[in-house]
Order: structure tokens, then sequence, then C-alpha cells
């Protein structure tokens, strides 16, 4: 069996197909994984949401997938640029959400030694950390409760974590490290509203991956999220998101402890920047 994972797919659902034919895809014989964002601004959502619930896909939630979460269950956090209203208004759309909000923020394969996660991972967490986290985050999203959490996960603090957190701050840190993580300080506290490519940041911040102090460098961490990144390879280290939304590429990582490969696949682009 082949592991093939994919960066934000954001709604490119074409995109999505093309690279699937590049690679030769057998869904027999190989797996695919995605790092999250499967919506959102681009025009094939509810296509997309479709084809990879059919494929049984392995996949952890992004910030646009927690978005189409919570602007289903609560109107007020639905925005005019929003690509969403498809899957709410289908006669599948609450099969999907029901799909949706039961994948994991975090996926570890402990066969291949990979990690999956779509956005980054705070300097304090080690692996067992960052899976008891996450799966708090799961645990909420499945239970009766959801909707309390969808409407309590927005906001940028706390901003670093503390084994004392508790309650929704807990859990709001959680999502934000790893759906919406990019840079933070040397003390772990994060800086959300940068969002820019590396260098364009403040002196203090560096990318999460880069601190050398962090607790995850014995890892192997696939992530998106990070399309002004780009593609980035470095030990234990693969960004996947390489914008294909805003016209730039689609990638597949094929996982492998020596033959590890990027498969990249042209997109038209749907959004030019800051739209």
């Amino acid at each position: 069996m082949t592991i093939y994972a994919v960066g934000d797919i954001q709604g490119c659902f074409d995109e999505l197909q093309g690279l699937l034919d590049k690679i030769d895809f057998d869904p027999r014989h190989d797996e695919l994984w995605c790092a999250g964002d499967l919506v959102n601004r681009g025009p094939k959502s509810l296509k997309t949401l479709r084809f990879l619930k059919h494929m049984n896909a392995v996949t952890v939630l992004g910030n646009h997938d927690l978005h189409l979460l919570a602007s289903a269950h609560i109107p007020k956090y639905r925005k005019p640029k929003d690509t969403l209203r498809q899957v709410r208004k289908a006669s599948d759309g609450p099969e999907l959400l029901e799909w949706l909000r039961h994948r994991p923020l975090l996926h570890h394969d402990s066969n291949t030694g990979y990690t999956l996660i779509h956005a980054g991972l705070p300097p304090q967490w080690d692996l067992d950390t960052a899976r008891c986290c996450a799966n708090k985050v799961t645990k909420v999203l499945r239970s009766d409760r959801y909707i309390d959490f969808l409407g309590a996960m927005y906001g940028n603090h706390p901003n670093c974590w503390s084994d004392k957190l508790k309650g929704w701050d807990r859990l709001r840190f959680i999502t934000n490290c790893l759906t919406r993580l990019r840079y933070c300080d040397g003390n772990g506290r994060l800086a959300l509203e940068q969002k820019g490519a590396p260098g364009s940041q403040p002196k203090h911040l560096r990318p999460w991956f880069e601190w050398k102090q962090r607790k995850s460098r014995d890892m192997n961490i696939l992530f998106g999220h990070w399309s002004t990144l780009g593609a980035y390879d470095a030990p234990g280290i693969h960004a996947l998101d390489t914008g294909c939304l805003w016209g730039g590429k689609l990638t597949a990582f094929r996982l492998g402890k020596k033959k590890a490969q990027r498969i990249e696949y042209n997109c038209r682009g749907v959004r030019k920047p800051k739209s």
C-alpha cells in the first residue's frame, strides 16, 4: 500500500482529481491522507466532501473545516465570502457535517512514523502531549456539547500553553495550535495574526518548527495551512500547502522512510490573494 498525503484542497475538487490522476491513485491499493481545510473559498466544497467521505480518506480538521461546522450550527459565524452554503443546503449536508465533525485534529501512524496535522505544535508539546490534547478536542466535537464548543473556539487567547489551562480556554488553545499556528516566540506564545512568509514576521518570532527547544523534534510531521510558506522540507518537517487555491500547486507527498517524494499539480487558481 502506498500512502499519499495531500495539502489544503479548499473546495478545489477538479484540481484534486487532476492530482490523483497524475499519481495514478488507486483506492484498492493506495491510501489518501488530507491535511485539513477540505472546504471553503474554492468552488466545489460539496463535491470535495462527498468524494473524500466516499473514499474513506484519512483527514484531520483545519480551521476552514471547523468554520463550516460552526457556520452550519451558529448563523452569526456565516461570512459573505464563504462558499459553504452549498454544503449547508445539500440534501446530504447533515450527513456530511456529521462525518466531518467526527474527524480528528491529529493522525499518527505508528507504522510509517508520520504525524498529520493541519497547522502546528507549540514547543512544549511532544507526541504524547499533542495526541492527548488533540483527543480532548476530538472528544468534545463528537459529544453532545459540540455546538457549545463551536461557539467557544473563536479567539486568540490564551496564547501560551500551561498545564493549568482548563475548560474552553484549554480547548481553544489546543484548537488554535493544531489548526491556525504559524509563528510563536521562544516561550511558545502564539502569534496568530502573523500570516506572511518567513522573513516578514517581527524578529522575536519564528516559524513554530524552527525553535530548537521544541519537544516535537523527533517527530515526522506533515502539515498544511501555510500557503505563503509553500513547499518546505526539513528533517521531520514537511509543509504541504502549496497554494492551489491561489493559482499555485496542489501537492501529494508520497510517504516513505527512504523514498519520500513530492508530486505537484499545477492549479488554475480560483481566488486572488486577499480576496
